[in-house]
C-alpha cells in the first residue's frame, strides 16, 4: 500500500514535500541492479537533488542536449513511450522523471537495447526537477496514465493540481504542448478543470481529438491493461498559453 513519504532530499534547506507513492517494489534482478549501477549516473540530466545542488542552480540543458528542443515525460512507467519518442525523434532531447526505482531499472534496460543517446533520466520526484529546470526550457510534456488516486479524499494527490501544474507551466515554452492520457473519467474531469486554470488551452475541437490517440502514439503497458479491463482511454492535448 502506498504511504506518505517525505522528500528524499536531506539538505536542511530542502522544502518539506510529502510523496504518496511507491519508490521500490519487488527485489530487483541482478541485471537490473547492473543497469542502475552502470548507467543511471551517466544518464543524469545534471545535479537535481538538494544534496548535490543546494543553491538550486538551473540545469545546463544546452550542455546536455546542445540546441535540441527538450521534451519531458512525467512518470514514465515502463518507459515504452519514452524510448519510442527518443528513437523516432533523434533531434530532440528527452528527460524522464520517475521515482519508482523498479521501472527506472526497466527503462535503463530498454535504453541499452534501443541504443538511444538523446534521453536522460531523473529517478525522483518531478517537483525536484521543476526546481532546477530553466524557465521556458521545455518544448513538450507528457503525463501518461498517471496514478489515478481514485478516492475523493486523495484527489489532491493527483498531478493535475496547482502544486504541479504551476511549475510545469513555468518550465514550458509559450505554445508548448502538454499531453495527458488517462482511462479514468474523473481524472479527465479534474484535468479539464485544473489544467486550463494553470494557464493552458485545451485544443480539442471534435470528439476524435480526445478519443483517438496521437499520430505518434506508442501504447503503454498501462493502456493495454486498461483496454483489457474495458476502460476507455482519453487523449487530452493542451497548449501552454
Amino acid at each position: 500500500m502506498a504511504r506518505a513519504m517525505t522528500t528524499s532530499n536531506k539538505h536542511p534547506d530542502a522544502p518539506w514535500r510529502n510523496f504518496y507513492g511507491r519508490i521500490r517494489g519487488k527485489t530487483l534482478r541482478p541485471k537490473q541492479e547492473e543497469y542502475l549501477q552502470e548507467d543511471l549516473d551517466k544518464l543524469s540530466p545534471g545535479p537535481v537533488d538538494w544534496e548535490e545542488n543546494p543553491d538550486r542552480t538551473p540545469l545546463d540543458l544546452r550542455g546536455v542536449f546542445g540546441d535540441a528542443p527538450v521534451w519531458l515525460e512525467i512518470g514514465f512507467g515502463g518507459g515504452e513511450h519514452l524510448v519510442h519518442q527518443a528513437v523516432q525523434n533523434p533531434g530532440v532531447g528527452l528527460i524522464g522523471a520517475e521515482p519508482f526505482i523498479n521501472v527506472v531499472a526497466m527503462l535503463l534496460g530498454k535504453i541499452r537495447d534501443a541504443g538511444v543517446q538523446n534521453l536522460r533520466v531523473y529517478p525522483g520526484d518531478v517537483r525536484n526537477l521543476f526546481d532546477v529546470l530553466p524557465d521556458q526550457s521545455v518544448s513538450k510534456a507528457f503525463l501518461l496514465y498517471p496514478d489515478p488516486w481514485p478516492k475523493k479524499k486523495h484527489h489532491r494527490r493527483r498531478f493535475v493540481t496547482a502544486e504541479h501544474l504551476e511549475p510545469l507551466h513555468r518550465v514550458l515554452k509559450p505554445g508548448a504542448e502538454f499531453r495527458v492520457a488517462t482511462d479514468i473519467p474523473d481524472y479527465v474531469r479534474q484535468t479539464l478543470v485544473e489544467v486550463p486554470k494553470a494557464g493552458f488551452e485545451w485544443l480539442a475541437e471534435r470528439p476524435a481529438d480526445w478519443r483517438d490517440p496521437w499520430a505518434d502514439w506508442h501504447s503503454t503497458r498501462y493502456e493495454q491493461k486498461a483496454l483489457r479491463a474495458g476502460r476507455v482511454p482519453h487523449y487530452l492535448t493542451f497548449r501552454r498559453t
